[in-house]
């Protein structure tokens, strides 16, 4: 082989290499938020994520599990209540709601509709149901799942998800009923009375 056939031969191989490479980059998955925001369908979640502060979090190497509203999902919210969550003095019950939509690990669909539950970053629970074919978490509908990222997985959903409310702080808690019992000690001549706990109905 002359040297100019080798010198050829050496080039392509080199770009052979460097193809290959590059298409191994391309294919390899980003991280869940610059794959939602590429995806064009979840400006509204990116919204939300920047605004709670939430999208270094996103972007670390978890893996975290994202059930992702779409930005249909955030129309169906009643009219007002996502520009009041975007506000700044409102961030706390933005982040509660945002971590409601995030489990920690990855966890794929098939895993997820065998344990039935799952713990979110909020630290209420997700459940996952099956009925008439159609997989729902939460009462939400699973729209597309398993969309791989870097460090995690989405699952699209239908509707944004409302954490359960916690009890305010202080709130009263009403004692159970209580039945009072009283009798005379034949011993001491001396009255006792105690309280017995009744069943609630």
């Amino acid at each position: 082989m002359t040297q100019r056939r080798m010198m050829g031969a050496m080039v392509a191989a080199m770009l052979v290499l460097v193809q290959g490479r590059g298409m191994a980059e391309a294919a390899e998955p980003k991280d869940i938020v610059t794959t939602a925001v590429e995806a064009g369908t979840f400006k509204t979640l990116a919204a939300a994520l920047q605004a709670g502060g939430l999208v270094e979090t996103l972007q670390s190497k978890g893996p975290f599990t994202v059930f992702a509203p779409s930005d249909a999902a955030f129309a169906k919210l009643p009219a007002g209540t996502l520009e009041t969550l975007l506000k700044p003095e409102n961030k706390g019950q933005l982040v509660a709601i945002l971590k409601f939509h995030v489990v920690a690990g990855r966890v794929y669909s098939t895993d997820l509709l065998k344990a039935r539950e799952a713990k979110t970053l909020n630290g209420a629970m997700l459940n996952a149901t099956v009925s008439d074919g159609i997989a729902r978490v939460n009462g939400a509908g699973l729209v597309a799942t398993d969309i791989d990222a870097s460090n995690g997985v989405i699952h699209v959903i239908d509707t944004v998800l409302l954490p359960p409310a916690a009890p305010a702080k202080g709130a009263h808690v009403a004692p159970e009923p209580a039945h009072v019992v009283s009798h005379d000690c034949p011993q001491t001549g001396r009255r006792i009375t105690w309280r017995t706990r009744m069943a609630r109905r």
